[in-house]
């Protein structure tokens, strides 16, 4: 049986659907292109806090209302406040946000339709996954308005190799979805019309994994990389070794030789 909630944050700029164990956050401004306004940041840092301390989420979905992902910061709302200390503030929101994406303990899938533009390319980056509709795009075209995505290029600059992550910065142009896919920005693209389902199977995929070892893996994943290669090892092998004391190893293994399918334990009952 689905156990279903939806609700809506404050000034229903963000909504929040939990399914079965996987939550989905929207960005609800569609006639903004979804921009990442002071407010929006809040709600999605209060949501993303949230989840994290949530032992019953096993996967999370960000997604845009309407023809785009997200078109980055308000820009209106940056110009109707001209104070460097402001926008100190403000990239620090921003960047905590990205930070939490990345720290959350189960993965995250974005689900770009539209533009993703300047940190709407930054967050959708940050996500583990990346589903792209067809029609898609991507760019951090701040360059154009005479800014270098600064903050941006942080989560870009880890997707994409940093000669064609430059590229897009310096230039401004955008780049397709299928384009996105061959520089490693996007995990799969798939047309407009399956970008739900496409989204949907490989949410039910996750959910049907050991939610003990796919927090370990979240867990190790990231780290690891910023490791030189004797310490990765060395913390991989001491988080493989914690993951294969779990009862959902244990029980894995068993079914496997068993040839029986698992049952596996599960977090938050």
């Amino acid at each position: 049986m689905n156990d279903i909630r939806s609700t809506q944050t404050a000034e229903d700029i963000l909504n929040r659907e939990d399914k079965d164990g996987a939550v989905y956050l929207t960005l609800n401004r569609p006639d903004k292109f979804n921009t990442l306004s002071e407010a929006m940041l809040a709600v999605l840092q209060r949501e993303l806090d949230s989840i994290a301390a949530d032992p019953a989420v096993r996967c999370v979905v960000i997604g845009g209302e309407g023809r785009g992902f997200c078109a980055g910061h308000d820009l209106r709302e940056m110009r109707a406040n001209p104070d460097h200390s402001y926008y100190q503030e403000l990239f620090r929101n921003c960047s905590r946000v990205m930070k939490s994406v990345v720290a959350l303990p189960v993965p995250v899938i974005a689900k770009v339709q539209g533009m993703a533009v300047a940190a709407g390319c930054q967050l959708a980056a940050s996500c583990d996954l990346v589903i792209a509709a067809k029609s898609a795009s991507f760019g951090v075209s701040g360059i154009n308005v005479g800014l270098f995505c600064s903050t941006p290029a942080v989560a870009l600059s880890r997707s994409v190799s940093p000669k064609r992550a430059f590229d897009m910065l310096v230039t401004g142009e955008f780049i397709d979805a299928d384009t996105a896919f061959e520089w490693g920005l996007v995990s799969s693209v798939v047309p407009d019309s399956d970008l739900d389902a496409a989204v949907a199977d490989k949410v039910k995929t996750i959910l049907s994994k050991s939610p003990a070892a796919v927090r370990f893996g979240k867990s190790m994943f990231h780290p690891q990389r910023q490791m030189a290669l004797a310490d990765a090892y060395d913390f991989a092998g001491n988080v493989m070794a914690e993951n294969m004391m779990s009862p959902d190893a244990s029980e894995g293994i068993d079914a496997f030789l068993a040839k029986r399918k698992p049952v596996w334990e599960q977090p938050g009952h």
